[in-house]
């Protein structure tokens, strides 16, 4: 098992936006950066553990986990012309974008990116490191249950 810290704007799909969703289930669409698609396609599992992250707002941080349900498939988005996750250089036959699907465990207090910052067992974590903008990066197993402490799950 592998674990994941996934962003994902709240404006776009908060953690309340995923527990009221079919399945408690979302896409995790529109990434377009190969290394983070990377990670989707060629190492993410079903079963994983997923660090559900808001970005891009007042208090960014860990808002709740989830675990990946389902293997990398094509972003159906890639194909929609005129859409903003449009790739003309996509085909059906050789898609160039993946998502997976990701389904709530559950909703946690908030673990600000702050908070984070002043927590010294966490210094390695790849959010924290200086220039790291990727959407999605790899979690270590000792992270993981040093953010699972501190949220209590």
């Amino acid at each position: 098992m592998r674990y994941w810290l996934m962003k994902s704007e709240p404006t776009d799909v908060s953690i309340d936006d995923l527990a009221a969703m079919p399945n408690e289930t979302v896409d995790w669409y529109g990434i377009r950066n190969y290394q983070a698609r990377n990670f989707m396609r060629d190492q993410m599992k079903v079963g994983d553990g997923v660090l559900f992250y808001h970005s891009n707002c007042d208090v960014p941080g860990i808002a709740g986990i989830a675990e990946v349900c389902t293997l990398a498939y094509p972003d159906r988005l890639q194909f929609i012309v005129g859409h903003k996750y449009y790739d003309a250089k996509a085909t059906q036959e050789t898609p160039r974008w993946v998502n997976v699907d990701v389904k709530l465990v559950r909703k946690t207090r908030l673990l600000s990116l702050k908070e984070m910052r002043n927590t010294s067992e966490l210094a390695n974590l790849r959010i924290l490191q200086r220039g790291n903008r990727l959407s999605i990066t790899p979690v270590d197993p000792r992270d993981w249950e040093t953010i699972i402490t501190k949220l209590k799950v």
